[in-house]
């Protein structure tokens, strides 16, 4: 993976510290993590390649399905092996190039996963409210286009904190009690004001998520409405399966997400060592739930696992 060595002031290398006040528990810590690292690199690489050996899986919906899968890759491989290697051999030294390299993927991958939810939303309210005319909608030259829009938004929104840390001059001894690189906590240690990086930090990743969930809501909203218009229940519920799936991958990406947002503004009294540890659970636990979650709810997925995997039971 490519470093980002841009021009300017390059300090030394920083310290990741890993969880400060939970060190005895660290080698148990990143046992869990390892684990879920595991499950999440299985689970998304076998959804990776049914979605792309199978072409009774090749449609709008499980595309955007194997993005997801793509993007949960990156962020898992971008933070998780550097936070057990933390766990296991103690505070980790990494280059300030490589901290930044980190910080990008990891805030690229969320905004990414976002971007995704939202096509995914899209994707089930054409197939359900316009059922005979969705291959004509999601064609193709569509997909590519909402493909597109989705890489150079989160790249568009992300690249900018790249420049807004390397221009800041550090002076302090580098030390991130955190086991990974991100952008408000690498702005902290920078010997100059950093009103600029707080308020885009902050203001445009709350505020594109917000859109994001503002347009899965009413995405939603006309789903469900035209579900409860379908005369009979059978059909009901079958539209509602569909959905099923999807709704749990949103809850599981954004309620941490909006969890840990709550507990930065108004927790001042929880301890730090907690908000590292929910921040590193945000990071590793999406990624390992998400194949999880759709290889027990979406039929198609589910048979194409037991055929590929356990064919006896197929018997």
């Amino acid at each position: 993976m490519a470093t980002f060595n841009l021009s300017g002031f390059n300090p030394g290398p920083l310290i990741l510290l890993g969880i400060p006040g939970l060190e005895e528990f660290h080698v148990w810590i990143g046992i869990l993590f390892f684990i879920i690292y595991l499950v999440a690199l299985a689970g998304n690489s076998v959804l990776l390649y049914l979605i792309s050996m199978e072409r009774s899986l090749h449609e709008p919906m499980f595309f955007f399905l194997s993005m997801l899968a793509a993007t949960d890759i990156i962020l898992s491989n971008t933070c998780v092996p550097k936070a057990f290697s933390i766990f296991w051999l103690g505070p980790q030294e990494i280059t300030f190039p490589a901290c930044l390299t980190q910080m990008f993927f990891l805030h690229y991958s969320f905004a990414m996963d976002s971007a995704i939810l939202l096509a995914m939303a899209f994707d089930r309210y054409v197939a359900i409210c316009f059922p005979l005319r969705y291959t004509t909608i999601l064609t193709r030259q569509i997909i590519t286009k909402i493909v597109m829009a989705i890489v150079s938004r989160s790249f568009c929104i992300i690249f900018p904190c790249v420049f807004l840390v390397k221009r800041l001059p550090f002076c302090r001894t580098l030390i991130i009690p955190h086991t990974y690189c991100e952008h408000i906590g690498v702005a902290q240690l920078a010997c100059a004001d950093i009103s600029i990086n707080i308020w885009y930090g902050f203001a445009v990743p709350v505020m594109t998520v917000t859109s994001d969930l503002i347009l899965i809501g009413i995405s939603y909203t006309l789903i469900l409405r035209a579900i409860f218009n379908l005369p009979s229940r059978d059909a009901r519920q079958k539209a509602l399966n569909t959905c099923g799936s999807h709704v749990c991958v949103i809850l599981i990406f954004y309620t941490p997400a909006l969890f840990s947002v709550l507990t930065h503004r108004f927790g001042h009294n929880i301890p730090r060592s907690f908000h590292i540890l929910a921040a590193n659970l945000y990071v590793a636990i999406p990624p390992a739930l998400n194949p999880i979650v759709y290889g027990v709810k979406t039929k198609q997925i589910r048979q194409k696992i037991i055929l590929s995997f356990f064919p006896q039971w197929n018997q």
